[in-house]
């Protein structure tokens, strides 16, 4: 049985993947799923949903493409947003990939540190080890990921401000103006 957590942060990571022939349901139901709970994010992902409700897949696809892939500064990859290039990224994926093992996730095409696989792991995380992550990792690297879409008009933005306010509220015990551009490095490791 899937907890009301990792259905939301499941829900969200279909969001932020290739648009296939189910995107546009997949949106709806995501919507749907955060109406109650998260109206906030549910009215973002539906401005998101309205923008995109004459496209086809093709042209969300490359919206997609346009707004995550040639641009670098709107990666989807959390440990490319906190690190760069630098040698602190490749510890931080080797430790995802350990992470996503121990959270039973397949790997996919997509790097360990990609969005998607971070809010599966969100979903699955014991409380306070996610909460930590959310605080430390997640939240400053979305923050940016929005930073980089300031003063566009991009309805990808919407997603990623639901994302975030997700987060933000289903972490909040820890997530407060923790930076880990500020200060030592945090290994996300969900057992010791």
């Amino acid at each position: 049985m899937i907890g009301a957590a990792q259905s939301i942060h499941e829900h969200l990571a279909r969001l932020v993947v290739y648009p296939d022939e189910t995107f546009h349901e997949d949106v709806a139901g995501c919507r749907a799923a955060l109406q109650s709970d998260h109206p906030e994010a549910g009215t973002a992902v539906r401005c998101f949903e309205e923008a995109i409700r004459d496209d086809t897949v093709e042209e969300v696809d490359e919206l997609f493409t346009r707004t995550f892939d040639i641009n670098p500064v709107c990666s989807l990859e959390v440990g490319w947003q906190l690190f760069g290039e630098n040698y602190g990224r490749g510890e931080f994926l080797v430790t995802m990939r350990q992470v996503m093992r121990e959270a039973d996730l397949p790997e996919s095409s997509e790097l360990p540190d990609h969005l998607m696989h971070v809010l599966l792991i969100l979903g699955r995380a014991p409380r306070e080890w996610a909460d930590e992550f959310a605080a430390m990792c997640v939240i400053p690297a979305i923050d940016k990921m929005l930073n980089g879409l300031k003063g566009k008009s991009n309805p990808y933005a919407n997603v990623l401000q639901a994302i975030r306010d997700v987060v933000a509220v289903r972490h909040a015990t820890a997530a407060s103006e923790s930076n880990l551009l500020e200060g030592e490095p945090w290994t996300p490791q969900l057992h010791s």
